[in-house]
């Protein structure tokens, strides 16, 4: 935190950028990504555009899109900086290389700034273009200036007084070659726990479902088999986890009006847009390269995955019912592609109780997040679904979970069952304990007791990881146990 006792001299501006500084994030990526995800279609103009320089990119893109300037991650201590220059009656200048759609529908917002000078059609602010327009606007060490990047390096130079946004030692070095008056605001951005949390780790929980075919096949044993469908589960994390990203950075808007979902690493700005971007290609093409080591099926597999993952973050997220569906069949892709690497056919009745339970806990997922905001909004922010249709989705929800459990009772006198379960009689509590934590689930939802992802739920109750023990138990012992008659 930098000192702020001494920013006292009225004459002189302060002058403020905008990407990194002011907001934790960067307006032209922010607008690409709206872009992206409303019109895309437009991105095959985005050659063209950029043919014509990047002033002009911006102003195109911002032409099309509109930014919610309230829900935009401000950074505290800069906003700190400008309301004592304020109250010193100081001038606050926002100077930014972003267009004037998006620098004046901030300013509009925050109420604190006296002038704007921002990029127009052909010219981008930045670096040396924007020291040259302060210094003819306010004289040499005419004005004080905040930024964060090596492009305000120049600036730094032409001005008088200098504040850094950043943690990195080589730019507060360079900074501080530039102007010896500087101080320094803290960045904590970035970190290994803030990509743990964006990466979602614990969401690789699901990938473990790539692990039932094996072992509804009875073979986990084969050490051939486990070492492919080990490979298939990394695979599909590394998969899973750019399909997080790639959906964060599409849900920036919606999610910083969630609150829960605005403390996500993207929208709170504690992780650059431009590295989630950068990641994206990366966590794919180690993906794509396990996947290649693999049966040929479960590329496949796994293209359609990222297909369907893709067409619901675009478009069909925003579609009642369908979007439960798509959640439901991302789920029993997982165990299609446990089966595709091992080269296991699974069976009709695990695809159908896989098919009705994870459509149970897709509908469990969107009743929480209708749940916790029924009583404030009229429609779920991103989503198509209004409060009154919560009777409907407990319905449907709870209606799917007792299928699953009928169908895993008819399961146990399949033909099939008594060559692989010699002491099948076992199998008979299987669906009594499904039928317990399915109705259970379903209890806490009502209450508001589940957050809005189930299976995360169900790794930290205890209950669930008896229940999950148990029916663990009651499968070994119709394989090896005693015959209960």
């Amino acid at each position: 935190m930098t000192n702020m006792n001494e920013i006292d001299d009225a004459p002189i501006p302060l002058c403020v950028d905008l990407d990194g500084t002011l907001v934790r994030t960067d307006m032209l990526l922010e607008t690409f990504l709206l872009l992206a995800k409303t019109s895309p279609l437009s991105l095959a103009s985005l050659p063209g555009w950029l043919m014509k320089g990047k002033a002009s990119l911006k102003h195109r893109i911002a032409e099309r899109v509109t930014i919610d300037a309230a829900s935009l991650p401000y950074r505290t201590d800069v906003l700190v900086l400008i309301e004592t220059a304020r109250a010193a009656q100081r001038p606050i200048i926002l100077a930014t290389a972003s267009c004037a759609g998006v620098a004046n529908g901030i300013t509009d917002h925050l109420g604190l700034f006296d002038e704007v000078l921002c990029s127009d059609e052909g010219t981008n602010l930045s670096s040396h273009a924007k020291a040259s327009m302060l210094v003819e606007r306010f004289g040499e060490r005419g004005f004080d200036y905040i930024g964060n990047d090596k492009a305000d390096l120049p600036v730094f130079a032409r001005a008088r007084r200098a504040f850094l946004v950043s943690s990195q030692d080589g730019l507060r070095q360079a900074a501080r070659d530039r102007n010896h008056d500087i101080d320094f605001i803290e960045d904590p951005s970035g970190g290994f726990r803030v990509w743990w949390r964006a990466l979602r780790i614990q969401q690789w929980l699901k990938n473990l479902l790539v692990f039932v075919p094996l072992l509804a096949a009875h073979q986990v044993t084969n050490p051939q088999l486990l070492f492919w469908a080990i490979l298939a589960f990394i695979s599909f994390s590394l998969c899973a986890s750019s399909v997080y990203l790639l959906n964060d950075l599409l849900d920036l808007p919606a999610d910083r009006k969630h609150h829960r979902k605005k403390n996500r690493p993207f929208a709170a700005g504690t992780l650059s847009v431009k590295s989630g971007i950068a990641a994206i290609p990366l966590l794919l093409g180690s993906s794509l390269i396990l996947a290649l080591q693999l049966p040929p099926r479960f590329l496949v597999v796994l293209g359609v995955y990222y297909f369907l993952t893709a067409a619901y973050s675009f478009l069909l997220k925003k579609q009642v019912i369908v979007d439960v569906m798509i959640l439901a069949s991302l789920y029993s892709i997982r165990v299609i592609a446990g089966a595709a690497a091992t080269d296991i056919k699974p069976s009709f009745w695990l695809l159908a109780f896989s098919m009705f339970i994870f459509l149970s806990l897709a509908l469990v997922k969107r009743y929480s997040e209708l749940r916790d905001t029924a009583f404030s909004v009229k429609l779920l922010p991103g989503r198509g679904y209004r409060p009154e249709d919560l009777p409907v989705v407990l319905a449907l929800g709870s209606s799917s979970g007792m299928i699953s459990v009928l169908i895993l009772a008819m399961y146990t006198q399949a033909e099939i069952v008594p060559v692989m379960y010699p002491s099948h009689e076992w199998l008979w509590f299987a669906p009594s304990l499904m039928l317990y934590w399915t109705a259970r689930l379903w209890m806490k939802t009502v209450r508001g007791e589940v957050d809005e992802d189930p299976v995360l739920f169900a790794a930290r109750d205890w209950q669930s990881i008896v229940v999950v023990a148990l029916m663990g138990c009651t499968f070994f012992m119709a394989i090896s146990g005693p015959s209960l008659w």
